[in-house]
Formats: C-alpha cells, sequence, structure tokens
C-alpha cells in the first residue's frame, strides 16, 4: 500500500471554484447536494458520493483530475482518488 500520493504536482495554485454556489450539474438539473468537492486541477465544483448523483467523481472520472477537496467546510480535508487516500 502506498504511504504517500504521487499527485500533488497536479493541483493548482489558487484554483477557483467554476460554480461557487454549489454542484455544476446539479444546479442546471435541479437537484440537490449533501456535499460538495473542489476539482485542484480545474476548479470543478462536484457534489460528494453521499449525493444521489456523484458527480465530483463523475468529474474525476471524466477528466482523471485527481485531487478534489471539500467545499465550504471548515475542515478542508483533501482526496486523491487515485492513491485513494486524504493528502
Amino acid at each position: 500500500m502506498k504511504k504517500s500520493c504521487t499527485h500533488l504536482d497536479q493541483i493548482k495554485k489558487n484554483v477557483r471554484a467554476r460554480t461557487p454556489s454549489g454542484c455544476a450539474e446539479c444546479l442546471v438539473s435541479g437537484d440537490k447536494w449533501v456535499s460538495l468537492r473542489l476539482c485542484l486541477t480545474c476548479g470543478h465544483v462536484g457534489c460528494c458520493d453521499s449525493s444521489k448523483n456523484k458527480h465530483a467523481t463523475k468529474h474525476f472520472k471524466e477528466t482523471g483530475h485527481p485531487i478534489m477537496r471539500g467545499y465550504k467546510f471548515k475542515h478542508r480535508f483533501r482526496w486523491c482518488y487515485i492513491d485513494q487516500m486524504i493528502v
């Protein structure tokens, strides 16, 4: 098992949320989300895997952007989808 993430170099500095008010896809479809995730490569905001649509994970599968963080939380954890670990 890996002890450290090998994708930290893909985090962009000063990434801004492309849709700061919520999940990009859910805002279009009118769906609700549980929590939000911010892609640290491009700024996509998607809903978490506890939400019915799981748009953050879908974004990773479509783009390969590996690291996201909790968005609009006091505790801003970062997660690497590829290494399956908090970074």
